[in-house]
C-alpha cells in the first residue's frame, strides 16, 4: 500500500470516564481487579485497561507509544519512521516483536495473540481498516482505532493515542519540548520570513503521468515549517478530504501558474538528502528554473517532513533551521 493511501482519512478523539471492577478469589476474600475505563475511539466507546501492561500498536501508533514508553510487546513494521527515530527509540523498535507489515493487509493475526496482549492499539486511517479483521482482533484483546485524518492531525492523534495506553505525562513532555524549539526558530527568522510567500514541491508527483505534488499549508511537507513562521499561499482548487484538502498533482505544464507567485520554495528531500525521483523530475524542467523563486535563489530543501510525533517532528524543526540559515545571511 503506497504512503499516499495510508495518508487518507480517519478521525480520531479524546478519552472519557473511568470506571473500576472488583472480583473475589475461591476463598471469598474479594481484591481489586484490573481498573478499566470507556474510551472514545474511531471504533466507538471501548472499555480498556487504565494502564495497560502488554500493547500492541500498528501504523502510526508504532513511534508514538515507542517515544510515550508503552509497554508494548508487539508492533507492526515502521519503516519510514525509522530514520526520524532517536538511536534509543530504534534500539527499541529492531527488538520488538513484528506482528504485521507495512500494510494492514498485512496483519498477523496468529502473531498478535502469542504475545497476549491487553490492549491493541490500531494507528491506520479508515480506508485501510478494509484489509483487517476487527472480529478476530477482538477476539484477542480490546482494540482501539486511532487513524490520521489529515496530515497535520498527527499532534492530536499522537495526544489521543498517548493517552490510549496511559502515557500523557511522557506526550506532554515531548509536546513542550517541540513547541519550546518552534518558538524560538519563530523568533529567530521572524524577520527574515516577514512578508514572504511560499509554496511547497512534494515527493508524491508522479512522473509516469507528467505531475508534480503541490502542498499548500498544514500538509506533510509544509505543517511543521509553518509553525516557524513560514507562510504558504493558495489553496487546492477542490477539497477531497484528507490529504486532498491540503495538496494537489497539478501537470508540470501548470507549475509556473501554481508556484509563479511564490517569493521562495521549499521542497521535500529524503532523510539522507537525496532528492527522490519525483522531486528531481520537477527541478530538472525548464519551466521551474524560470521560476522568480528559483532565479532569486530561495529555494529550501527540507527533510524529515513525514514527522508525525513531536519528538520526531523536533529534528524536522533542526532540518528547517538548517535550511533557512542562509536567509540570516546579509
Amino acid at each position: 500500500m503506497s504512503s499516499k493511501t495510508w495518508r487518507l482519512a480517519g478521525a480520531v478523539a479524546l478519552a472519557l470516564t473511568l470506571v473500576t471492577g472488583c472480583g473475589a478469589d475461591d476463598s471469598g476474600d474479594s481484591k481489586a481487579a484490573a481498573q478499566t475505563r470507556v474510551f472514545k475511539a474511531d471504533n466507538g466507546d471501548i472499555t480498556i485497561p487504565v494502564d495497560p501492561a502488554r500493547v500492541v500498536a500498528t501504523g502510526y501508533a508504532v513511534p508514538v507509544l515507542i517515544e510515550a514508553d508503552a509497554s508494548l510487546v508487539g508492533v507492526s513494521s515502521w519503516q519510514r519512521g525509522i530514520p526520524m527515530m532517536s538511536d534509543e527509540d530504534r534500539a527499541t523498535y529492531e527488538k520488538l516483536k513484528k506482528v504485521a507489515g507495512e500494510s494492514a493487509a498485512e496483519t498477523n493475526y496468529e502473531a498478535i495473540a502469542g504475545v497476549a496482549p491487553d490492549l491493541i492499539v490500531i494507528g491506520v486511517p479508515a480506508p485501510a481498516m478494509v484489509d483487517i479483521d476487527m472480529k478476530r482482533l477482538e477476539s484477542i484483546a480490546p482494540v482501539v482505532v486511532l487513524g490520521p485524518t489529515k496530515p497535520d492531525s498527527w499532534r492530536t492523534l499522537s495526544q489521543t493515542q498517548s493517552d490510549a495506553v496511559g502515557r500523557l505525562d511522557e506526550f506532554n513532555a515531548a509536546k513542550t519540548a517541540y513547541e519550546t524549539k518552534a518558538g524560538g526558530l519563530k523568533d529567530k527568522y521572524k524577520d527574515a520570513l516577514a512578508g514572504l510567500k511560499f509554496g511547497h514541491v512534494g515527493a508524491y508527483g508522479d512522473v509516469s503521468a507528467g505531475t508534480f505534488h503541490r502542498e499548500f499549508g498544514g500538509s506533510w511537507g509544509t505543517n511543521i515549517a509553518g509553525d516557524v513562521g513560514v507562510t504558504y499561499y493558495g489553496e487546492v482548487k477542490e477539497k477531497g478530504g484528507g490529504a486532498a484538502d491540503v495538496s494537489e498533482y497539478p501537470s508540470i505544464e501548470e507549475i509556473s501558474a501554481n508556484l509563479g507567485e511564490a517569493d521562495a520554495i521549499t521542497y521535500t528531500v529524503d532523510a539522507d538528502g537525496t532528492v527522490s525521483e519525483a522531486v528531481q523530475y520537477v527541478l530538472d524542467s525548464k519551466l521551474w528554473k524560470n521560476l522568480p523563486a528559483v532565479k532569486a535563489g530561495k529555494v529550501f530543501p527540507l527533510r524529515y517532513t513525514e514527522a508525525a510525533t513531536y519528538a520526531s517532528a523536533t529534528r524536522t524543526l533542526d532540518a528547517i533551521d538548517k535550511a533557512f540559515a542562509p536567509l540570516l545571511e546579509k
